[in-house]
This record gives C-alpha cells, sequence and structure tokens, in this order.
C-alpha cells in the first residue's frame, strides 16, 4: 500500500468519538507542516478539509480555513479590475465592499456567514435609510463574491443567495405631460444645448448614450436616424493620482446597441446644430479640439453631464416646469408614446430595454390608466350593436 502523498488529506475518528480530518503540507523550511480539523460528524470535517485541499491548489494560505470576510473580498475585487469589468461596474463593486460589506462582515470567517447574517445588514442598512434598490445592489455584490468562493471550493454555499431581499420600492415616475413636454420644447428654443434636450425628450435616450452620440458614426440626418454605439461615462481612476475621467464605453447590452428613426423635431433640431458647431469650430479656430462628437464644450472637447445639468435645470425654473431629473425626460417620451397608443414592444425595442417586462413593470401605471380607454373605446365600438339589439328586442315584445 502505497504511503499518502503531500498535500493529500486523511480522516479518522478519535476514541471519544470526535472526527478528525488531517491534511500534509509537506516540509516547510525544515519541517514538516500539517493541518488538523475536528468536528462532531465526518461530513463537518469532510468539508473543511476539502476547502483545505482546494485553497492549496489555488495557492491560498493553508489557514484558508481561517479565511475571512475581508480576505476574500480583497482577492475578489482584485480579480475584478478593469478589463474583468467595465469601470464603472468595478467602481461600485469597490465603494459597495468597501463602505457597507467589510465594515459589517470584515472579521468574520467566510466558510462561517450565514444567511441570517446577510437579512441583518439588509435590515440595519433599511434601518438606516437606504433605500431598498441600494439594498438590493450590496446583496448583489455580496452574492457575486460568494459566488466565485463556491466554485472555488472555499465554502458550500452561497449564503447572500439564500437571504430574500428587500422588495423594491416602485417610487412614483415624474414626467412631463404633453402640454408640459410642449412648454419645455418651447423653453430651450434657441439654446445652445436645445438639440441635446430635444433628442432627450423626442427619442428617451439615456444621458450617457446623448453623450456618446457622434456625427460621421452615429447620425445620418438624410436617412433620419441615429445609432446607440457607446455611452459616454464619468469613471473612476484606479491609479494612485485618483479623480475621475471621461470615457466612452460600448453599452451594457446589446439590446442598448440600437438604430432609431428620428422624428422630425429631432432631425431639424440636430441639423441646426451641426451648423451652429460648425461656427464654434471657426471661432475657436486652433483652440479646436477636434473629437467627432455630436454634443460638446464650445472648444470641442467632451461634454460633461454635470455641466450639461447646470444648463437644465434653470431652463425649467425659468419656464414655470416641474424640477423633474434629466432622466426623467426618458420616461416622459415613453408615458407620451404610450399615451399615443404605440405598443409597448414598440417602446421595449425604443428605449433598448433588456425584456419586455421590464418596460410593463416601469410604465404599468400608464397601461394601467389606458385600460378605462381601452373599455371606453369597446363601448364605442359595440354600442351601436348593442342599440340595435336593444330596438330588435323591444320590437319582438311589441309583437
Amino acid at each position: 500500500m502505497s504511503r499518502r502523498g503531500n498535500k493529500e488529506g486523511s480522516i479518522y475518528q478519535r476514541t471519544d468519538g470526535r472526527w478528525v480530518s488531517t491534511i500534509d503540507l509537506g516540509y516547510r523550511d525544515g519541517r514538516r507542516h500539517r493541518k488538523s480539523f475536528y468536528g462532531e460528524t465526518r461530513k463537518e470535517v469532510q468539508n473543511e478539509l476539502t476547502r483545505a485541499l482546494r485553497a492549496e491548489q489555488l495557492g491560498l494560505p493553508p489557514e484558508s480555513g481561517r479565511l475571512t470576510v475581508r480576505d476574500w473580498l480583497t482577492r475578489w475585487l482584485a480579480a475584478q479590475r478593469p478589463p474583468a469589468l467595465k469601470p464603472k461596474t468595478y467602481a461600485a463593486y469597490e465603494y459597495q465592499t468597501r463602505v457597507h460589506l467589510i465594515p459589517a462582515f470584515g472579521r468574520s470567517l467566510l466558510a462561517k456567514l450565514q444567511p441570517q447574517d446577510v437579512r441583518e445588514l439588509m435590515r440595519a442598512k433599511a434601518e438606516a435609510g437606504l433605500s431598498s434598490k441600494t439594498i438590493r445592489h450590496l446583496r448583489a455584490t455580496l452574492r457575486a463574491a460568494l459566488n466565485v468562493a463556491v466554485h472555488d471550493g472555499l465554502i458550500q454555499r452561497n449564503v447572500a443567495a439564500l437571504a430574500k431581499p428587500p422588495r423594491l420600492e416602485k417610487k412614483p415616475l415624474h414626467v412631463f405631460d404633453q402640454d408640459e413636454a410642449i412648454r419645455f420644447l418651447s423653453a430651450v428654443k434657441g439654446h445652445r444645448l436645445e438639440a441635446l434636450f430635444t433628442v432627450g425628450l423626442s427619442l428617451g435616450l439615456r444621458e450617457g448614450e446623448i453623450l456618446g452620440l457622434r456625427w460621421e458614426e452615429d447620425v445620418d440626418l438624410e436617412a433620419g436616424s441615429v445609432t446607440v454605439n457607446y455611452t459616454q461615462q464619468r469613471v473612476k481612476n484606479l491609479g494612485p493620482e485618483g479623480g475621475s475621467s471621461l470615457m466612452m464605453l460600448e453599452p451594457k447590452t446589446e439590446k442598448s446597441r440600437r438604430r432609431i428613426r428620428l422624428p422630425q423635431v429631432a432631425v431639424s433640431a440636430l441639423a441646426a446644430h451641426r451648423m451652429a458647431q460648425d461656427q464654434e469650430r471657426l471661432a475657436a479656430g486652433s483652440g479646436w479640439v477636434e473629437t467627432g462628437m455630436v454634443f460638446t464644450t464650445r472648444r470641442g472637447t467632451l461634454l460633461d453631464q454635470r455641466s450639461m445639468l447646470r444648463k437644465f435645470y434653470p431652463i425649467l425654473k425659468a419656464a414655470a416646469l416641474p424640477r423633474i431629473r434629466f432622466h426623467d425626460l426618458r420616461h416622459s417620451a415613453a408615458t407620451l408614446l404610450l399615451a399615443q397608443g404605440v405598443h409597448p414592444r414598440l417602446i421595449m425595442e425604443l428605449f433598448g430595454h433588456s425584456s419586455i417586462s421590464l418596460t410593463m413593470n416601469t410604465y404599468g401605471h400608464v397601461l394601467e390608466d389606458m385600460k378605462h380607454e381601452t373599455a371606453r373605446k369597446m363601448d364605442e365600438a359595440l354600442n351601436p350593436v348593442a342599440v340595435k339589439l336593444a330596438v330588435n328586442s323591444a320590437t319582438a315584445k311589441a309583437n
């Protein structure tokens, strides 16, 4: 019978009834090293042995059975750095881990983390005033990290997946009605960013999608279309210099990459904007920075979302319009189209939603209002029939 080799494990039961699993780590610094795990059942020590053997294969320290949540989250994050993930996604993971997860679980043993611990975190964050959406994101980040730990054999189950997330609070949408939408377009008439605001309301593009449009590659005024190929985002710099930079990134999903037909109001606004930009280019002379972007600063450089918003809110105030978010122009576009009878599936394609259910859930209140209109139209359609039937019935009774 061959001897047990290095980094192989053994399991046996002691005379007192307790179980022991041992891993032979071989010689280090001239000495033989072993690691033992103790438990009341064979399964318990088998699990510990499996984790230890897997940790050896992954190059983790032999004490990985004592691996803390902080240790694991730190290693997991390091593996997620761009280009493994998009910069904005990594920045969100890093923030949630540093600000919320490590302070809550950092010193806990990874193998000892329980679903109740995750539920307690979510309850505490809710009491601290975090929204259900933010809490769900925290849980999703922890779940992603623990999924890798399960795959690597460090833990047997994902406790974040077992902890039910809070129900997503459905907040009422704040949108322009038809009259307010018309007033908004009148208010931006002649503004340097008139085309930007018109595109936002008439197409329902996201902020980053609008600011990511390029003249040559994405805009075809003759065909009356735009194509969403990129989105502009401000991303935190990962280097020691810190700060953030504007970056052009590919859309998050294939559904977001789409070609959209332009309404005439958008075609006219974009054509006028292009002529105005040509004049700015001439006025700037050698100071112009050619980026090929549709919406730029007066020197041609990338237009920051924050700079755009500094123009947006004063327009609303001057026009005595409700103070909605810029993103609510997107919601306004959807509700206006639905009110005009446009099918939700066409809204889904126009807005780049991942599924029709997302469209239906987001704009369910509008669709609910439309049900009353549907019933009224059905009455109008069937009313002549109903009247005729009633006349026939009365005639038959008279005879």
